[in-house]
């Protein structure tokens, strides 16, 4: 991302930072989060002018390119008459940044940002992480200085730097995980670089790619939501055509195990408990899977979450990263079929499956969105979904969200992803009834029960729809701005 283009909200990470930055003490911000999201952009933006020193790690770099990179680097920002030699250790490299910090100081709070950090790691027999930890210690901690690092592997900067047990054991001051946009920042991000889609046509895309601000990138004004997917996912040369085979190697150790995973969740629309993952996946039922399931969670690529009622042992998962489920349902087996292709997929059964449940995820991820328009932002509430099987009451049913309120109310949801306002037929009146009944009987609840029609354009009010339906929201509400 160049570094004029605007930044587009991030308000909360920036205050991080910008405490950071004023504050009386020495600060080590991580900021975690999965690849192309815009931890450096988010960085550079915030401290532009700044920056002391910055250094980017050399993927798969060895030891001793990382050390003349890292001379380089200070060669570049010091400019002395006598450039400094290339250190043989981590160690020296850090007295030789501690020597130009000291001497090279502005009076300024210092900043030194260590970008992809988990890369400057690498290397055989690399002593980085010792060295960078007697660093902090033995002189960082004692100055006023922010030192910022930031990594896209997430399960090695939450293992060896927010978990750490040695030298940088609780020396994290704040913490940034960040994530991708939400709708609201999408379509500002879009209008920033002059496109100008309607909502339906952004959220079409954020459907297929989600909310990664490289991504977005690629979207072209003056095409329509299909021909920008076709573009970017399908083309011979479209971005997004190969990144998944380079996301998640990106990002953890060992990820054949946690592609396993998303594989496993991309073939159910009903979300699965660890242990039908475990079989479906052929993982080993231990603390790895647990560890694998977290990391995925705390990256955004899956949500964990209880069915009403249920106990913890019932848990269950669903794979809400949009760019994931778009390539495992679509790209991976059509990417050769080359132009026109999602034009032509866009007509089929299987577009239809794959809009309700994605639509479905993006409501998940704006549950705030969703209170704020139902006017319930300041009461507690929890989400959750709610499965029956065929039992007693002659049927199953199936909730996908459900927000439970303190104030001793329920809202029942039906989301429904549709290309045009709708009015509410006589037997989908009927089922909602019989849902809402079954529900009740089912939970015994005594709380009071609305039902909320959640979809895309505005529903056609009729005797049905007025008879069924207590509260009416539309895509629209996904994209407001939160405080």
């Amino acid at each position: 991302m160049n570094i004029q283009t605007p930044l587009i909200g991030r308000q909360l990470e920036q205050a991080i930072l910008q405490k950071a930055l004023l504050s009386n003490e020495p600060e080590m911000v991580a900021v975690i989060g999965r690849r192309r999201v815009g931890k450096t952009f988010l960085v550079r933006s915030t401290y532009a002018g700044k920056i002391s020193f910055e250094i980017t790690g050399i993927q798969n770099g060895s030891k001793l390119e990382q050390l003349q990179h890292f001379t380089d680097r200070i060669n570049y920002y010091a400019k002395p008459v006598f450039p400094f030699q290339a250190p043989k250790s981590w160690l020296e490299a850090f007295q030789m940044l501690t020597i130009f910090l000291e001497k090279w100081g502005n009076g300024e709070k210092p900043v030194v940002f260590f970008d992809e950090f988990p890369w400057l790691a690498t290397g055989r027999n690399s002593d980085f992480l010792k060295a960078f930890g007697l660093f902090w210690n033995s002189w960082a901690s004692q100055n006023n200085i922010v030192v910022v690092i930031c990594g896209s592997a997430a399960s090695w900067m939450i293992s060896n730097v927010v978990r750490n047990k040695g030298g940088l054991h609780n020396r994290i001051t704040r913490r940034i995980n960040l994530q991708p946009f939400n709708l609201y920042e999408t379509e500002q991000f879009l209008r920033s670089r002059s496109i100008q889609l309607d909502r339906y046509h952004i959220l079409q895309i954020y459907m297929a790619m989600g909310g990664i601000p490289h991504y977005l990138k690629e979207v072209e004004a003056g095409k329509t939501a299909t021909q920008n997917i076709d573009q970017i996912c399908f083309s011979p040369q479209g971005f997004l055509r190969e990144e998944f085979s380079e996301l998640y190697l990106a990002l953890f150790d060992h990820a054949e195990n946690h592609i396993q995973i998303v594989r496993a969740l991309a073939a159910t629309w009903q979300g699965m408990t660890r242990k039908d993952i475990i079989a479906q996946a052929g993982l080993a039922d231990g603390g790895n899977t647990t560890r694998i399931l977290e990391e995925l969670a705390n990256s955004g690529f899956i949500m964990a979450f209880y069915a009403f009622g249920k106990k913890k042992k019932e848990l269950r998962y669903r794979l809400t990263d949009e760019y994931s489920l778009f390539y495992l349902q679509f790209i991976e087996e059509k990417r050769g079929e080359g132009a026109g292709t999602w034009e032509r997929l866009a007509q089929t059964q299987a577009w239809k499956s794959w809009s309700g449940y994605a639509f479905e995820s993006v409501c998940l991820k704006h549950i705030p969105a969703i209170k704020k328009a139902l006017g319930i932002s300041g009461i507690y509430t929890e989400a959750s979904a709610f499965y029956l099987k065929k039992s007693d009451f002659g049927r199953g049913i199936q909730i996908d969200l459900l927000i439970d309120r303190n104030d001793q109310a329920i809202n029942l949801f039906e989301i429904k992803f549709y290309h045009s306002p709708f009015a509410l037929s006589k037997d989908q009146a009927e089922e909602i009834r019989v849902k809402k009944a079954i529900f009740k009987s089912a939970t015994t609840t005594t709380k009071q029960l609305f039902f909320t029609l959640l979809t895309t354009f505005p529903l056609v009010p009729n005797e049905h729809s007025l008879s069924v339906v207590d509260s009416i929201l539309d895509m629209n509400c996904l994209f407001e701005w939160l405080v």
